[in-house]
């Protein structure tokens, strides 16, 4: 049987998030999802008058290919993959992956020759700068038990966040995207974090549904080398299948100079990748009102109302900071009270306090207003 809100989430796919247009081409690629959702999005697609391209796969296989790939074979499918996605006028990946650690053992040396020549040539160099991307999780017990949730109530989460309103996002979002433009200096304190750093001339991208859904984050980017102080994390981040908390990173002139967690070693072992991945290649603030608490994945994590987050690697061709990293690692900073609270300042000016927007003209951004 048909679920209308598969049919609904498609037509946002479609006209909202990727804007496809009569004779555009459009790769959907779906990791462990329902044939019914990924035929709604293909209706949705031709509806439109474009062109679907389907790639079904399996996180398992994909396990076993990441865990038995050489150099060479990995590179023969970036070359492949990087050659499709040039065709393409947008992209939407919907991810399911039943069981959020299945790439838990795949080495770390595997998962780099992955990144190499497969992540980066691919969703990095092209996929990212050159089409219109949205990327979706799917609600499946998996999720709903990171989430600490029963499967039925993150199902109705989900959707919810999923189909909220984006457009009243969007023009809620126009005044602070204003203001971080105009901003120089951001200072951000908290439990455990003193943290500056310059955003000047760095462009600013609210976020309401054209890239991830859910949405909800305007993001940009330090100047690379202007970050000093320090940051405590106060959500869990997972990073290759594997969690960490209370990650706390040092910063001086820009680098990580010190880094700790609860897996310090495989922490920095990241962290050591390559030349970028010790300096900041994002800064965003998360404002969507349905999601105030962490659940291990960092669509939804990245997007919670009174969060901030930092980004250990690679920039965004479309707010770049010039750093240049195979890494980009999300690691999310709550600010409401229950997670202790905190200040943000743009040019000395309180902007944000313990989650909620202080100034009049970003009060709009504050939970109550966007779900009234």
């Amino acid at each position: 049987m048909n679920d209308p809100r598969y049919d609904r989430l498609a037509r946002i796919i479609v006209r909202h998030s990727t804007r496809l247009k009569k004779g555009e081409k459009i790769l959907i690629e779906a990791i462990d999802i329902p044939s019914d959702m990924i035929i709604a999005v293909m209706r949705a697609a031709h509806q439109a008058g474009a062109v679907p391209f389907v790639t079904v796969k399996d996180s398992r296989v994909l396990r076993e290919l990441y865990r038995q790939a050489s150099s060479t074979s990995m590179s023969a499918i970036g070359r492949w993959e990087a050659q499709r996605m040039q065709e393409m006028h947008a992209y939407v990946s919907l991810r399911g992956m039943e069981n959020a650690m299945e790439m838990s053992d795949v080495t770390a040396e595997q998962m780099k020759l992955y990144q190499q020549h497969w992540w980066k040539p691919v969703h990095l160099d092209i996929r990212v700068p050159r089409t219109r991307w949205v990327v979706l999780r799917w609600p499946n017990p998996s999720m709903a038990q990171l989430a600490k949730m029963s499967t039925e109530a993150f199902e109705r989460f989900y959707f919810d966040v999923c189909t909220l309103d984006y457009g009243r996002m969007a023009r809620a979002m126009k005044n602070l995207a204003a203001l971080m433009r105009r901003t120089d200096r951001v200072r951000i304190t908290g439990p455990g974090t003193e943290l500056s750093f310059s955003i000047k001339n760095i462009p600013v991208i609210p976020c309401s549904g054209s890239h991830n859904l859910p949405d909800g984050e305007i993001f940009t980017a330090p100047v690379r080398d202007s970050v000093n102080g320090r940051v405590r994390f106060t959500a869990p981040t997972i990073y290759q299948s594997v969690v960490h908390e209370n990650v706390e990173l040092v910063f001086r002139n820009g680098k990580i100079i010190r880094a700790k967690s609860d897996k310090r070693e495989i922490l920095n072992a990241v962290l050591d990748t390559d030349e970028g991945s010790r300096y900041i290649g994002e800064f965003a603030l998360g404002v969507n009102p349905h999601i105030t608490r962490p659940m291990l994945d960092i669509l939804f994590d990245e997007k919670i109302s009174g969060s901030f987050h930092f980004t250990p690697g690679n920039s965004y061709d479309n707010a770049s900071n010039g750093n240049r990293s195979q890494v980009h690692w999300d690691m999310v900073c709550i600010q409401t009270p229950e997670y202790g609270g905190g200040e943000i300042y743009f040019d000395d000016r309180l902007i944000r306090k313990d989650g909620l927007f202080v100034p009049r003209e970003l009060q709009q951004l504050n939970p109550q207003n966007l779900l009234d």
